[in-house]
């Protein structure tokens, strides 16, 4: 038990904390997606999509990687990102303005031209890191971490004790949507 009735009432803080006065409603990215991108586990899936599927299913529709699966999904709208651009939102204004266009059509513009793309096409670029972390009732490195030693080496950089080798190491196939650097992040 540690006191949750003393935090101040959610109605307080929601705003400020998910942006609630810029857009309704919030788009929040699930941490399973999260964590699976930024502690790079997906280097390391070796459960193809297609073993998951219905036998009715056509499998040559539905090509590649778990990873691929959420770039898509991140690219057509369905899933909220973050990062989701490799490209400051704030840049995006600035240049939009500059230009003289809404920053919508500038950012529609930019990514059909390939100008932006989506952070999670290059997760081991260091412009996609994550650069803040907020965890609330949770221990995400002692217990709650699915994937505690991908974090570890992944997400802050240090000693850790993976065993396994990735993809690249491996020999095995790679993502389609996602951008392979030799060494990770």
């Amino acid at each position: 038990y540690v006191g949750q009735e003393k935090l101040r009432p959610q109605t307080g803080w929601t705003p400020l904390a998910f942006g609630l006065d810029w857009q309704r409603p919030p788009r929040h990215m699930n941490s399973t997606s999260f964590f699976y991108n930024h502690s790079s586990q997906w280097r390391y899936e070796t459960v193809a999509p297609q073993e998951l599927l219905s036998p009715l299913a056509d499998k040559s529709r539905l090509t590649g990687s778990m990873i691929d699966f959420n770039v898509r999904a991140e690219r057509m709208g369905w899933l909220p990102s973050a990062p989701q651009l490799n490209v400051n939102p704030l840049d995006i204004a600035e240049k939009a303005r500059a230009a003289g266009v809404t920053p919508q059509d500038y950012t529609v513009a930019a990514l059909k031209s390939g100008e932006i793309k989506f952070a999670a096409e290059h997760p081991d670029s260091p412009q996609n890191y994550p650069r803040n972390l907020f965890i609330w009732r949770s221990n995400l490195l002692g217990s709650s971490g699915k994937g505690h030693e991908y974090m570890l080496k992944y997400l802050l950089g240090t000693e850790h004790g993976l065993q396994g080798q990735d993809l690249g190491t491996a020999g095995s196939v790679k993502p389609e949507e996602v951008e392979w650097r030799d060494q990770g992040v």
